[in-house]
């Protein structure tokens, strides 16, 4: 499962992996999370696609509250690592804001924001820059090859489907042999 980055507000902010799981024929995977934020970072090097995204420092994020809905990214000691502070400007309710210190370092390390403490968008660590995430969760499924946190070429998938997906209920997605997949939200099944 990966997110895609409508209206996210953040320049170049690249998907990943979110959630994944190996799977065979006639096998179930369930997947399951809740929509509580985060605040991510790795070492990366470049980011890319097929880059693998390891949290190296997770901490928990809240859009609709004013004192956890923004964090600064430091360098300091050889180390990267998020310290409690504001963002710039005026935060507003419904966003995420991290704010690059000068320390950083450029294309050493990636930051971004997650999902059920799991990465789910991130973009190249710079100095003195300032994020504004505005997540507006859009949840997509897929098969392929794909390793937990690996940076993705969301164009290059071809047998996605969106989810359609309220919090609380529970849907049934098959892959079938032609490639194409049909969901079921315990209505009418839908093809996709």
């Amino acid at each position: 499962m990966y997110q895609q980055p409508v209206d996210l507000g953040v320049r170049n902010a690249m998907s990943l992996a979110w959630l994944t799981a190996p799977a065979w024929p006639h096998t179930t995977v369930t997947f399951e999370w809740a929509l509580d934020y985060c605040f991510a970072w790795s070492y990366t090097g470049t980011l890319k696609p097929g880059t693998r995204f390891r949290a190296q420092q997770v901490q928990q994020a809240n859009p609709q509250d004013l004192t956890s809905n923004q964090i600064l990214f430091d360098y300091a000691d050889g180390a990267h690592r998020f310290v409690p502070g504001k963002a710039f400007g005026i935060p507003e309710l419904g966003n995420l804001y991290i704010r690059e210190l000068p320390t950083v370092p450029a294309d050493g390390a990636a930051v971004g924001i997650g999902m059920s403490n799991s990465g789910v968008f991130a973009v190249q660590a710079q100095p003195n820059e300032n994020l504004v995430f505005s997540p507006h969760p859009s949840y997509w499924l897929t098969a392929g090859t794909f390793t937990h946190g690996e940076v993705l070429d969301i164009e290059q998938i071809s047998n996605s489907v969106e989810l359609q997906y309220n919090a609380g209920f529970e849907m049934t997605a098959v892959l079938n042999p032609d490639n194409t997949w049909t969901i079921n939200t315990g209505m009418q099944p839908i093809a996709a």
